[in-house]
């Protein structure tokens, strides 16, 4: 596995993006739905620009692959997919994939790509950028560099450099950390990558019904963003919409030994409620992993601040 990765993309995705206000993350779509095996989280990801530039002009941390259905890739990223808009994200694919064109709008919306989610995007000025090192003409996507060899090192050393003097960068959201050694760090998460990674984590099921119809399931802040909490899958839930709701109006609690707990003043406030109120004392399926699990002290604070029981 690569330390650090170089991706071809176009002008036309870069200058998009060049040209938002700092965006915090970015997706470096492709149009086919093929895993990515080549870097893990944390690593330095690179955008190199097709012919005739042949240059590498930013970059960012990558955070995770998925595969994700075109319409939801759109509503989680929006002009952070590097077009303006869903019809000019579908003429993009079109040039790659010519059978979209055949497809009408509700096939194209469901159409799978790969989505690479890159955290604190940079992007240099142009009279910074730099051809990436023992680059092949045959290469096509991307190519892995190890750091254990002089070009991974050269072309560490080139990204530092510019990366050192924040001035000469087009636009950048915050570059610390600076890719020193070791290459790998946390990245910070994205809106739009907290929800397709917390999507991912629950194995794109509710966390409470085990709904999986995609469209909607809704990944809910246990600590809401505007209260201090972080885009982190530990700080997530996958629910399904009318339970998002409820959970964030403090109407649905999840205990720290996963159970669900349901409000009282659902029925004093509304004179209904039965269906929820069936969910009471219900478990909640968490994610595979320990580290994405609800973290007991936001499910706390989330009991404590939120909910009324």
């Amino acid at each position: 596995m690569a330390d650090i990765y170089v991706g071809v993309t176009d002008r036309g995705w870069y200058e998009n993006l060049r040209a938002l206000r700092a965006p915090d993350e970015v997706n470096f779509w492709r149009p086919s739905a093929d895993r990515f095996h080549a870097l893990k989280p944390g690593g330095l990801f690179l955008f190199k620009l097709h012919y005739p530039e042949n240059a590498i002009v930013g970059g960012g941390v990558f955070a995770h692959h998925s595969v994700y259905p075109l319409d939801l890739t759109w509503d989680a990223f929006h002009e952070r997919n590097g077009v303006d808009g869903l019809d000019g994200m579908v003429k993009r694919l079109a040039r790659y994939q010519p059978a979209l064109r055949s497809l009408d709008m509700a096939a194209r919306q469901k159409f799978q790509i790969g989505c690479l989610l890159i955290e604190q995007p940079f992007f240099f000025a142009e009279d910074d950028w730099f051809p990436a090192p023992g680059w092949q003409q045959n290469i096509v996507r991307g190519k892995g560099y190890s750091l254990a060899t002089a070009e991974g090192q050269d072309l560490l050393r080139q990204v530092q450099e510019r990366l050192s003097e924040p001035a000469r960068l087009a636009t950048v959201a915050s570059p610390a950390p600076r890719y020193g050694e070791p290459v790998l760090v946390r990245p910070r998460l994205g809106q739009g990558s907290f929800r397709i990674m917390v999507t991912d984590a629950y194995r794109r099921r509710c966390a409470i019904t085990g709904e999986r119809v995609l469209p909607v399931l809704e990944a809910a802040h246990i600590v809401p963003y505007g209260e201090g909490g972080r885009h982190e899958i530990s700080n997530g839930l996958l629910l399904r919409s009318d339970l998002h709701t409820l959970f964030d109006r403090g109407y649905l609690n999840v205990t720290p030994d996963l159970r669900v707990e349901v409000s009282r003043r659902l029925k004093e406030e509304w004179e209904n409620g039965h269906e929820y109120y069936a969910l009471d004392g219900a478990p909640v399926s968490p994610p595979e992993r320990p580290a994405d699990r609800p973290a007991p002290a936001a499910l706390i604070w989330h009991r404590k601040e939120l909910f009324a029981a």
